[in-house]
C-alpha cells in the first residue's frame, strides 16, 4: 500500500474539518473547541453574495466576503475595505480610498499566489452584480448610478482609489453599499469555477469555506490573513463556523437545549411557550443556562391591500372604499395579540409602516391606529353598510405559519361586522399572488434592505409597482410621490427625517395596509459565548465571537 505523506501545513486544516464534522454529533471530546455552531432551517442553495437575499444566505455570506464599508451594531456606516470616502457637495460622486493589506482567501485559482484586494476587484464585481446574464436580484442596489451599457459610472483611479457616479443624490447610497450584494470577488475564481462557483466562494471574509454538504452541514475555518484587528488582537478568535440544516425547528430547539448548538435566534410558536414566560422573558429554569437579548428589529409585519381600482381583483371589493380599509385598521386588538399569540414579543403595529428601530419613529406620532371598535362600527356604516346591507365577505390571503394571528384578527372583525374569509397558501405561492397583483389582500412583512426609512415608503411609490418593484398595494398619490421624490434630494438628515414622517402619515391616512406589529429581534445564546452583539437588522457577526468557558485552551 502506498503510504501517503502529509505537509505539516496540510495537517491543522484536515484536523479541523474532522472536528467541525463531529460538531454535527453528540461528541463530548471537542465540546472545549472554539467552533461556533448554529442551525439553518431555511437551507442555503448557492455561496454567491450576488444571490444573497435572505437570511441565511446574508448570514453566512457576511462570514465569507467583504464589501467597502459595513455597519456596526448600531447600523452606523464605518469602514470594512474602504478605508476612507468622499462624497461631492452635489451629492454625485462617491471616492472610496481602500485599504492595501486586504487578501482574498488563498485558493487554486490564484496558482500558489497571494492574492491582494484592488479597486479593479470591486469594478469587476459590481459590473457582475449589474450584468443581466448574472441575474441577481441585487440588481436593484445600483439603480441610483449613472447607467450606460458599460457601466463607465464604476471606475478604478488607481488600485486604491475607487469612484462611483450616481445620476442624482441618493442619501441612503452608502448603507446600500454595506448589503452582502456589495461584496467584492475574485474575476479569477469565478472563471475558474464557472458554474461551481456557486459552492466555491473565495471572498476575503474572517472565515473561509472547508467542506459544504448540501442539506447536511456547511463548515467554516478561520482565515488566518484577516486584515480585521481588535484593538492589537488578530481576528476572528473563533476556529471555526460549523451550520447545519435541520428543516424542523423544534429539533433545532431541543439540540439548543443540549448544548449541541451555540445560539438560536427568533422564536417559533412550536417552542415559545418552553422558553418564554407570557411577559416575554426567559422561564426560570433555562435563565442559568442561556442568555436572551432583545431590542427592535427593523421588520413591520402587515396585512396589505390592493388599491388599484383598475385592476379587475378590486373593483367589486369592498377594500376600495377607504373607511373600510380604516375600519379594519381599528376593528383589533393589537396589544391582546401580541401578548396571547406571541408572548409580547414585538410592539403592536399603532404607528406607520416605518418601525421602531430608525429615527423617523415616534410613539407619540398622531398618525396610526389603535382599538376603536366603536368608531371601525361608524365608519363602516358612514360608507354605506349596515344590518340589511352588509359588507360583502373580504378574502385574506396567508401562510401557514401566519394563521393564528389572521385567525385573530377574523375573530375581532367579524364583531364589528367584517366577514373576512381566510386562504392559505404556500409561501411561493403567496410571493407570486402578491407580485402579479392576483390577490387584494395579504398578509406580508417587511424587513429593511438598509436601515434608512427609504427603504419602508418606497413600498408606496408609484414607479414602483409590482413585479419589477415593491408596491405590491399599487398605492398612487400625487402628494406622497411628490415629497418623495423631494426627500431624496434632502441632504440634511433631521429635515429628511420629518419628511419621512409626514409620509408616512399618508400612508395611514389612506390605509392600502393595515399594520400589525414591529418585530424584534431575539437572541439565545449560550452563557459562555461572549462577544456576540445584536443589531436590528439581524445580521450575524461572529468575526469577534469568543467562547469562556472552564477548561478552553
Amino acid at each position: 500500500m502506498k503510504k501517503i505523506k502529509l505537509k505539516k501545513s496540510s495537517i491543522y486544516p484536515l484536523f479541523l474539518l474532522l472536528i467541525l464534522g463531529s460538531c454535527f454529533h453528540d461528541d463530548s471530546q471537542y465540546a472545549d473547541k472554539n467552533i461556533f455552531r448554529y442551525n439553518e432551517a431555511a437551507n442555503i442553495v448557492t455561496l454567491d453574495p450576488a444571490f444573497a437575499r435572505d437570511q441565511a444566505h446574508l448570514w453566512v455570506c457576511n462570514q465569507l466576503y467583504n464589501g467597502l464599508v459595513q455597519l456596526d451594531d448600531e447600523l452606523k456606516v464605518i469602514p470594512a475595505i474602504a478605508k476612507s470616502w468622499q462624497i461631492s457637495e452635489d451629492g454625485l460622486e462617491y471616492t472610496f480610498t481602500l485599504r492595501d493589506d486586504v487578501y482574498f482567501h488563498d485558493d487554486e485559482s490564484f496558482n500558489g499566489h497571494k492574492r491582494k484586494v484592488i479597486a479593479d476587484d470591486f469594478v469587476y464585481s459590481f459590473k457582475r452584480l449589474l450584468d443581466p446574464a448574472t441575474a441577481s436580484p441585487g440588481v436593484w442596489v445600483f439603480n441610483a448610478i449613472k447607467s450606460d451599457s458599460n457601466y463607465q459610472a464604476i471606475r478604478a483611479l488607481s488600485d486604491t482609489v475607487l469612484m462611483i457616479s450616481l445620476n442624482k443624490p441618493f442619501p441612503p447610497f452608502l448603507s446600500i453599499l454595506s448589503m452582502q450584494y456589495c461584496s467584492v470577488i475574485p474575476f479569477e475564481a469565478v472563471h475558474y469555477y464557472g458554474q461551481e462557483w456557486r459552492k466555491h466562494p473565495v471572498g476575503t471574509g474572517p472565515f473561509k469555506i472547508v467542506n459544504w454538504e448540501e442539506n447536511i452541514k456547511l463548515v467554516l475555518r478561520r482565515n488566518d490573513h484577516y486584515f480585521e484587528k481588535d484593538n492589537s488582537l488578530s481576528l476572528p478568535y473563533l476556529d471555526g463556523v460549523a451550520i447545519s440544516f435541520t428543516a424542523d425547528k423544534m429539533t433545532a430547539f431541543m439540540e439548543f437545549v443540549q448544548g449541541k448548538l451555540d445560539f438560536i435566534s427568533g422564536i417559533d410558536a412550536s417552542y415559545k411557550d418552553e422558553i418564554l414566560s407570557k411577559d416575554g422573558q426567559l422561564r426560570s429554569k433555562y435563565k442559568d443556562k442561556f442568555v436572551l437579548s432583545k431590542l427592535p428589529y427593523l421588520n413591520t409585519e402587515y396585512l396589505g391591500i390592493l388599491v388599484d381600482t383598475s385592476n379587475p381583483q378590486e373593483i367589486k371589493s369592498p377594500l376600495k372604499i377607504k373607511k373600510i380599509r380604516q375600519a379594519i385598521n381599528m376593528g383589533f386588538d393589537r396589544n391582546k395579540m401580541i401578548h396571547y399569540l406571541r408572548n409580547n414579543i414585538g410592539v403592536p403595529g399603532e404607528k406607520g409602516i416605518i418601525p421602531m428601530g430608525l429615527p423617523s419613529f415616534n410613539t407619540e406620532a398622531s398618525y396610526g391606529y389603535t382599538y376603536n371598535p366603536i368608531k371601525a362600527r361608524e365608519l363602516i356604516e358612514e360608507a354605506g353598510f349596515g344590518a340589511s346591507n352588509p359588507v360583502p365577505a373580504i378574502s385574506l390571503v396567508t401562510t401557514a405559519e401566519y394563521l393564528d394571528l389572521c385567525k385573530f384578527v377574523q375573530a375581532q372583525l367579524l364583531l364589528i361586522g367584517l366577514d373576512l374569509e381566510i386562504e392559505v397558501v404556500p409561501p411561493a405561492a403567496a410571493i407570486e399572488m402578491r407580485a402579479l397583483s392576483k390577490v387584494n389582500f395579504f398578509r406580508a412583512s417587511w424587513i429593511a434592505d438598509y436601515p434608512d426609512e427609504e427603504n419602508y415608503l418606497s413600498l408606496f411609490y408609484s414607479e414602483n409597482f409590482s413585479p419589477d418593484g415593491p408596491n405590491y398595494t399599487h398605492f398612487s398619490h400625487e402628494t406622497f410621490d411628490h415629497y418623495y421624490e423631494k426627500a431624496l434630494l434632502e441632504e440634511d438628515p433631521v429635515i429628511r427625517r420629518g419628511m419621512y414622517a409626514s409620509l408616512d402619515s399618508i400612508v395611514m391616512e389612506e390605509s392600502p395596509v393595515v399594520i400589525l406589529y414591529y418585530d424584534q429581534v431575539l437572541r439565545f445564546k449560550q452563557k459562555y459565548v461572549k462577544g456576540l452583539g445584536n443589531n436590528a437588522i439581524n445580521l450575524l457577526n461572529l468575526k469577534r465571537v469568543r467562547f469562556e468557558k472552564e477548561g478552553l485552551n
